[in-house]
């Protein structure tokens, strides 16, 4: 049974760039994010009272709630920039570079914390390292709407990356003895803050109530569809193996690439393809 929620998380993970993508047309990804992540804090600490897990928050220890907080903040980070990204740029772009946060994890932890790497890693790290390379590259005629908003969104979706990776950095530095759906949620509140104080620190409080309903629609089903993709993440975790529910998790890279074709007519070329099939054996081969 395990194996379908690790899918139901791939699928809603995947759903969830698309859907903010169609929230943060016209609406800032700083508004944006700060509104989705008060959705998603619903379902973390909903999540954490269904598990009964509350009554441990007394016990968590100084150094662990200080990464937990540390890992918030990188979370945050990683969600703002991801957000900035996906306004600036096309899916087909941003998301495989945020999905190289893997290769960035393994190779942190690599040098930091003297984790070996197996060849099945290595290969699987030149996999998907070649594949984000293919499937970023420029094509040959640049539409005039993507020349005009120059490579911003590489920037933030490489930010994104790197932040990505230190939280999980932090979480094996420091996180012990902590229920998952418990730091979970203590991460979540975290970011909520770190959120709403961009939105008041870049002026754009007088947005809120100029967001269009449509989007604000877009916006909280984008964080519905991250509870949700969490809640089946964390239950195929609780049955199965995490060496193949984490990178079935990762494969939604492909749910992703298929609906903004299927939206935003986003189409990929000869390389791109070749790439996500690179990007894509890479995930694969993470769980031999």
């Amino acid at each position: 049974m395990w194996i379908f929620y690790a899918a139901g998380s791939a699928v809603f993970a995947g759903i969830t760039s698309v859907l903010a993508k169609c929230g943060i047309k016209k609406t800032d990804s700083n508004v944006a994010t700060a509104i989705r992540t008060s959705i998603i804090l619903f379902c973390s600490w909903g999540m954490v009272f269904l598990v009964g897990s509350q009554n441990t928050i007394s016990q968590l220890e100084g150094k662990t709630l200080l990464f937990l907080i540390l890992s918030g903040l990188a979370t945050g980070g990683s969600w703002l920039c991801y957000f900035r990204a996906l306004q600036l740029g096309n899916i087909n772009k941003v998301v495989p570079i945020d999905k190289f946060s893997t290769v960035l994890t393994i190779l942190l932890a690599f040098l930091l914390l003297g984790e070996p790497v197996s060849l099945t890693k290595g290969i699987g790290i030149v996999s998907i390292t070649a594949g984000t390379y293919l499937m970023i590259q420029k094509k040959k005629v640049v539409p005039a709407e993507e020349k005009k908003r120059g490579s911003a969104w590489f920037w933030y979706a490489s930010l994104s990356a790197v932040f990505a990776s230190l939280t999980a950095i932090l979480g094996k530095v420091g996180i012990r003895g902590v229920e998952s759906n418990l730091g979970t949620a203590i991460r979540t509140v975290v970011v909520l803050i770190m959120a709403w104080v961009m939105v008041f620190v870049t002026g754009k409080q007088k947005t809120i109530l100029k967001v269009e309903l449509k989007e604000l629609g877009f916006i909280c089903l984008s964080g519905l569809a991250t509870g949700a993709s969490w809640l089946c993440y964390y239950r195929a975790l609780q049955e199965g193996p995490a060496s193949v529910v984490v990178p079935i998790d990762k494969l939604s890279i492909l749910v992703t690439m298929a609906l903004s074709y299927i939206i935003f007519k986003e189409k990929l070329n000869r390389k791109s393809v070749i790439g996500l099939i690179g990007l894509t054996g890479g995930t694969l081969i993470m769980i031999l």
